[in-house]
């Protein structure tokens, strides 16, 4: 079977799969799920992704440190996805404002604060940059523990907290069993302030805070024959995590490679998650917005 066959027969199953009756955990409803064209976006390797408080504006960068911005529509009886616009795909620069090999172009994690300034961290250079214009730097940061972060598997999850504090997550521990570490950017110092249990081989690959204050995160594991994906919401009381809640463990090609989460309100009163998926640049993946409702 050919590669473009075998994406085919992946997207079926994608697509129609959700709506297949595979239970997610009884704390979310599943909304729905949009499968974005590459024709229509023109970038692909989608790692990041933030939605405005209303739920109809987003921001999402790319793995080819590439950032784009666009707008929802939505069905007015199902709340679903049914198109996209989007701007066209603008590069971001590195801190001396140049393209070239601007921080290897690995940009994983994503935050915008309420002033539409986008941070994005970088997995290979583990550095953070503040952008406050499409492209171009204004800030970064970064701290001598983050050297030590393994290969490839650097700052993946960056969030903003409800006091506009930056945190920032790496993809792994180092050991299977290891909590990840969590750290909190304040007055300028990076701080280990959490660590963040881990389990199940999953890694760490997207986080947002909610307007309820608390922290959801994305994770996914790759099985070999494709991905699953668990949700988690965490609680703080201070500096002490208080409750480390698993909103939902996926089944295997429930959905494709989620990699952004971005959490927001709805009109309703309900928290909604917005994911993206990375396609890798592959025929056989996909771009898809899934959307989770919480219901408890």
């Amino acid at each position: 079977m050919t590669y473009e066959k075998l994406g085919g027969l992946l997207a079926a199953v994608l697509l129609c799969w959700p709506s297949l009756g595979v239970a997610a955990d009884a704390r979310l409803e599943f909304v729905g799920s949009y499968h974005w064209p590459t024709e229509d976006h023109g970038a692909g390797g989608f790692s990041g992704i933030e939605v405005s408080p209303d739920g109809k504006a987003f921001t999402a960068i790319s793995d080819h440190g590439t950032l784009l911005t666009g707008e929802f529509e939505r069905d007015a009886n199902t709340d679903r996805i049914t198109d996209v616009a989007s701007t066209p795909v603008r590069g971001l620069q590195n801190a001396r404002g140049t393209r070239k090999d601007a921080d290897r172009f690995d940009a994983e994690g994503l935050a915008v604060d309420t002033t539409g300034r986008a941070f994005v961290s970088f997995e290979q250079a583990n550095v953070i940059h503040g952008y406050d214009s499409p492209g171009r730097v204004e800030e970064s940061f970064t701290s001598r523990a983050f050297k030590r972060l393994q290969t490839n598997s650097g700052l993946e999850a960056l969030a903003i907290d409800n006091a506009g504090r930056l945190v920032a997550i790496p993809e792994r521990s180092g050991k299977l069993t290891r909590p990840f570490p969590l750290w909190r950017l304040e007055n300028g110092t990076w701080h280990h302030r959490f660590d963040l249990a881990r389990s199940g081989g999953f890694l760490m690959v997207g986080a947002d805070f909610g307007p309820d204050g608390k922290l959801y995160t994305l994770e996914r594991v790759f099985s070999g024959w494709g991905f699953r994906s668990r949700i988690r919401r965490i609680t703080f009381e201070g500096d002490q995590v208080t409750e480390d809640l698993t909103l939902l463990e996926s089944a295997l090609w429930q959905h494709d490679n989620l990699e952004g989460i971005a959490v927001w309100q709805d009109s309703s009163g309900d928290i909604r998650l917005t994911m993206i998926s990375d396609d890798n640049f592959r025929s056989v993946l996909q771009t898809h917005l899934v959307e989770y409702r919480v219901v408890d």
